[in-house]
């Protein structure tokens, strides 16, 4: 008689949702893809690195599919964003800034003013490279302090390194300018314009601390809560930049899709670490 897989644990599942459960081909064909090439992996680690009970390897395989999966899906998206350039190049020979991004800045421009400008300022500083990070590691402290879990703080951290690295080949390959000074709130900001920082940092950590919200609450406001205001702050900073004239619109609209993918690779990596360690082995008692 086959024995029943074990329900999932406390952040294994979102509501009634199991992380470890797969309806689609194409994820139990991923599952088991992945699942193989992990287990080879961790098989060939040194011996020192993986515990000495008999289901160390598949142990060691659940967070060696982590990595592998999350290190494919990075260097697949760093050559996505790297490439983009062509994009941008094909979009701007077509009068793509004076279709999209000029009318969006020239709407900003009627909604500025002194106060507005201001608060929009401290506001999208919050999205910086120190006020995200902060922020997001703030929280992910939390909710692993608050459920005695490592969880939480390594996929952040792995997130935030994913989100940094895409920024800074996008920037270095693009080589974007940004929007005219003169039309610019200060302070003014140098780098180049592609894609937007604050964006894709916003966007890839709040999707991931709202997805550790979701596993580690289970009252059905509070998931909605989290959903509903992750959504706005991300929403409300890509159009900060755009309001502030540090970006153009483009440079948004490219974050918000590169920092989701990003983050949706992220807890896809996470969900086959589960799936994997549900599936190891117990342990034989002597």
């Amino acid at each position: 008689m086959p024995v029943p897989p074990p329900p999932p644990a406390r952040g294994e599942a979102i509501g009634s949702r199991d992380l470890a459960r797969w309806p689609t081909r194409f994820g139990r064909w991923l599952v088991h893809v992945i699942g193989l090439l992990a287990v080879a992996i961790s098989a060939r680690l040194p011996t020192r690195w993986r515990p000495a009970a008999d289901h160390a390897i598949a142990w060691s395989a659940a967070n060696v599919a982590f990595i592998v999966f999350a290190s494919l899906c990075l260097s697949v998206i760093l050559a996505l964003t790297a490439g983009a350039h062509e994009v941008y190049e094909g979009v701007v020979g077509h009068d793509g800034v004076a279709a999209l991004d000029r009318p969006a800045l020239d709407l900003a421009l009627q909604w500025r003013s002194p106060g507005l400008d201001q608060a929009v300022t401290l506001f999208t500083e919050v999205g910086g490279p120190i006020g995200m990070p902060i922020l997001a590691t703030t929280l992910a402290l939390t909710l692993a302090a608050l459920h005695r879990a490592w969880m939480p703080i390594v996929i952040t951290l792995v997130a935030a390194a994913g989100a940094l690295a895409m920024t800074l080949v996008g920037k270095g390959m693009v080589g974007r300018a940004r929007p005219p000074l003169e039309y610019a709130v200060p302070p003014y900001e140098a780098s180049p314009s592609f894609p937007s920082g604050h964006t894709l940092n916003a966007t890839v950590l709040t999707t991931i601390v709202v997805y550790l919200v979701l596993l580690l609450t289970t009252a059905a406001w509070q998931r909605v809560t989290a959903v509903v205001v992750g959504t706005l702050f991300v929403l409300a900073m890509g159009a900060s930049r755009v309001f502030l004239g540090h970006h153009w619109l483009t440079d948004v609209l490219a974050a918000w899709a590169i920092g989701l993918a990003w983050a949706l690779a992220v807890i896809t990596a996470h969900r086959l670490l589960v799936t994997l360690r549900r599936a190891a082995p117990p342990t034989t008692s002597s």
